[in-house]
């Protein structure tokens, strides 16, 4: 079953500096109905102003995931870690048992838009850690590139959660297959660009819940970017 859950049926805040949309139930956005899929708990697209930002905050116990996909997003915490995620690059922040950060827009007339996600991890209250790197987009073209999993598998991020992330960018009428063993479940996120999984259609920013799904096909109708999770 694959259950399809459209961009313009999201939560949406425009704060002025941060313009935001929550795919699941986040902040001032409330449904029941929406309160996350399996281990995946946040997936907001934000847009921050330039010079903006998210000023110094706590988490714990939470996997967060950052991806930017245009401009740039300088990352400081309490861990000593300070770095600019770009493009192409990929955040993992482990929180455990507390961490404060802060991630703010460097540039004076660029916004950023990237996403954040969350993932519950698998163990509570472990030491907090960081993580960026670059996935070169020859490594994901017309083909899933792994970028975390519980193992750092393939030069992945290691992530503390029953969970892979793939990424994938497909040219028009490109495709890739994805096999889901049983008891495992998918969440297909699109950046940009149209596909269909399955023969489902989903366009920019959309998201699909799979569930009882063995062979995934997602075929691209125009140039695309996308994230896959593969979830317990």
């Amino acid at each position: 079953m694959i259950t399809v859950r459209k961009a313009a049926d999201r939560g949406h805040a425009d704060h002025g500096w941060l313009d935001t949309n929550h795919t699941f139930s986040f902040a001032g956005y409330r449904d029941p109905q929406q309160m996350g899929f399996r281990s995946l708990r946040v997936m907001n697209e934000d847009r921050v102003a330039p010079a903006k930002g998210f000023g110094t905050h706590a988490h714990d116990n939470m996997e967060i995931i950052s991806y930017v996909l245009s401009g740039a997003l300088e990352h400081k915490d309490s861990m000593g870690n300070g770095a600019v995620l770009r493009p192409g690059e990929f955040q993992r922040i482990s929180a455990g048992r507390g961490i404060t950060h802060s991630e703010f827009n460097p540039s004076e007339n660029e916004s950023v838009h990237f996403y954040q996600i969350w993932l519950v991890p698998n163990e509570r209250d472990i030491e907090p850690s960081y993580e960026q790197r670059e996935f070169d987009d020859r490594e994901k073209a017309n083909r899933l590139r792994l970028v975390a999993s519980p193992n750092g598998a393939e030069g992945s991020l290691m992530i503390n959660a029953d969970a892979k992330v793939y990424l994938s960018k497909l040219s028009a009428d490109g495709e890739v297959r994805f096999e889901l063993k049983n008891g495992r479940y998918g969440w297909l996120q699109v950046f940009s660009g149209n596909v269909a999984v399955n023969g489902n259609s989903l366009g920019p920013s959309d998201g699909a819940a799979i569930s009882n799904e063995r062979t995934l096909s997602i075929v691209a109708s125009q140039d695309a970017e996308i994230m896959l999770f593969d979830l317990a």
